[in-house]
């Protein structure tokens, strides 16, 4: 049986970010995420580092929070930040009153708003509706949710910190009102097993109730689910938010090539309802229009949902009256002590809230290191040295794609094994421009049980084609490697490929139609993976 001082709940960003926390500080943890990690809310949004501004009127609290946590993001995370600034920007739709208490609301809790003209604005941004009436600069950015969590992994491993994915909790362990241990299911093998620890962390975000149940405590978290749509065009250099009371299609962000518009809100009764539909879809194209009226001329890749954790006291209050805030809920005064749940909040917070809730269980641990996470980087810059050998290796930019992805220890293994096999230099997936020695070392990774696990650490399959050249290439690799999860590579590529159907299904029509008929015919007409042409008949 294992023993650890401390299990998180949760592979998101906050759960990661506890782990990082605890194990600066001194203490023992292990982090258990029921799937991947960044599976779940952390991978499933519009990846916007949030000025503040969207809360700034309604929830002032949460948009001072995400004023000052974006500006320890940028320096901490910037390998996972792109520092586009953000446009607010009003239409003719919209409420000319909203501006003014906007404007207001933002220099109380000190987020800065900077007037343009509209002509400037459409010479930054020409692609941009010439209907606005008035537009406003602000300190939003791109941020990627996946890099940064597994940058936060990487942070806590070099303090000690373990990992374990596919790993369900089932039961909450305690002795006279005390925790004791947590007991676990293996997702994959269904193996039971049981972790000693004197203490339990759940940032499970939507499933949060669900764990506080297991210990008969309730947690009244509402999952609210939000649709958004990935564009495989750059539209915009600049976060665009649209200037009114936060809504659905408010936000569109630029993320390297692409572009993603977000976001709807629905209250669902599972964590895990993210299936996406083609008419959320186009609700949010028709809103998207009023921001950018050739919207729908720009080819879609996919759509995809992900579950916001929202938390109130409150049971009435769902969807957008729910605060952006997060809360911390010592159990000990529910009966149960050794037991903290944080819920609520954003992804831009997810440091703060790992700060106060492992404040807190230090305290109770009498621990009295401070937190670090706002002064130490997540990751080593690469040094020059190191960045002119990977030029050596890599395509055009595809060693800053690299770099970024691995950081530069993962960089340095990527290297050797192509200076060791320089055919393992070959490109597998040319999107992103991931090359086969990437491949090897993200399924080289212990929490690496499938080739979606690989395409998350990697963004393999997440490009142009998704998926329809990179996933036999892949499944080659992994099967010329010998892993041991690889051998049925009719599974493999069943598993790869329904991941990206899920998001191209609520956009099947036009170029996309005749896309997926390529891949169609790639995989189920020349390598009959569903076995529907009969050998004998060859």
């Amino acid at each position: 049986m294992q023993k650890t001082t401390v299990v998180v709940i949760g592979g998101g960003a906050t759960g990661v970010g506890i782990l990082r926390d605890l194990c600066m500080r001194g203490v023992d943890a292990i982090l258990l995420e029921q799937q991947d990690l960044a599976y779940g809310t952390s991978s499933r949004y519009h990846g916007l580092l949030h000025s503040g501004g969207r809360y700034a009127v309604k929830d002032a609290e949460a948009g001072k929070e995400c004023i000052e946590e974006n500006t320890i993001l940028r320096r901490i995370g910037r390998h996972c930040v792109e520092q586009t600034e953000g446009f607010f920007a009003r239409t003719h739709l919209d409420d000319e009153a909203f501006e003014g208490k906007w404007v207001e609301a933002c220099a109380k809790v000190g987020i800065p708003t900077i007037p343009i003209s509209v002509e400037e604005a459409l010479r930054l941004e020409p692609n941009l509706s010439p209907k606005i009436k008035s537009v406003y600069r602000v300190p939003d950015a791109a941020i990627d949710g996946f890099r940064m969590v597994w940058q936060n992994v990487a942070s806590a491993r070099k303090y000690g910190g373990r990992v374990l994915t596919y790993t369900t909790v089932i039961g909450i362990e305690h002795s006279n009102n005390q925790v004791v241990g947590i007991k676990v299911r293996n997702t994959l093998t269904g193996e039971v097993s049981n972790i000693a620890c004197d203490f339990i962390i759940s940032a499970a975000g939507s499933w949060a109730g669900e764990i506080a149940a297991l210990a008969g405590i309730s947690v009244n978290v509402q999952p609210d689910r939000g649709t958004l749509i990935a564009f495989n065009h750059r539209i915009t250099s600049r976060i665009v938010n649209r200037l009114r009371p936060a809504s659905d299609g408010d936000i569109f962000v630029p993320h390297g090539s692409i572009t993603i518009l977000g976001t709807t809100s629905a209250s669902v009764n599972k964590p895990d309802d993210t299936v996406p539909n083609a008419k959320e879809v186009v609700e949010l194209l028709n809103i998207g229009e009023a921001l950018f009226e050739d919207i729908r001329s720009y080819r879609m890749l996919r759509a995809f949902a992900g579950t916001r954790p929202l938390y109130s006291a409150d049971p009435n209050a769902t969807g957008r009256g729910a605060s952006r805030g997060f809360v911390t809920l010592d159990h000990a005064h529910d009966g149960l002590k050794g037991f903290v749940s944080v819920v609520g909040g954003k992804f831009t917070t997810y440091r703060l809230m790992a700060e106060k809730v492992t404040d807190l269980v230090c305290g109770y641990l009498n621990v009295k290191t401070p937190c670090r996470t706002a002064e130490e980087n997540l990751v080593e810059d690469t040094s020059p040295a190191l960045m002119a050998k990977a030029r050596l290796y890599f395509p055009a930019y595809g060693a800053e794609l690299a770099a970024s992805r691995l950081g530069s220890e993962g960089l340095e293994k990527v290297i050797a094994r192509i200076q060791e096999k320089p055919e393992k230099r070959q490109l597998l997936c040319e999107c992103e421009n991931v090359t086969m020695a990437e491949v090897e070392e993200a399924a080289a990774d212990s929490t690496s049980y499938m080739i979606s696990d690989v395409r998350r650490k990697t963004r393999m399959g997440m490009g142009t084609c998704q998926g329809a050249f990179c996933t036999f290439r892949s499944v080659g690799a992994v099967d010329a490697n010998g892993l041991s999860w690889g051998k049925d590579t009719n599974v493999l590529f069943k598993e790869f490929l329904q991941g990206r159907w899920k998001g191209i299904r609520p956009i099947l029509w036009g170029n996309v139609m005749r896309e997926m008929e390529l891949t169609r015919g790639i995989y189920e007409g020349t390598l009959n993976i569903n076995g529907a042409i009969d050998n004998e008949g060859i």
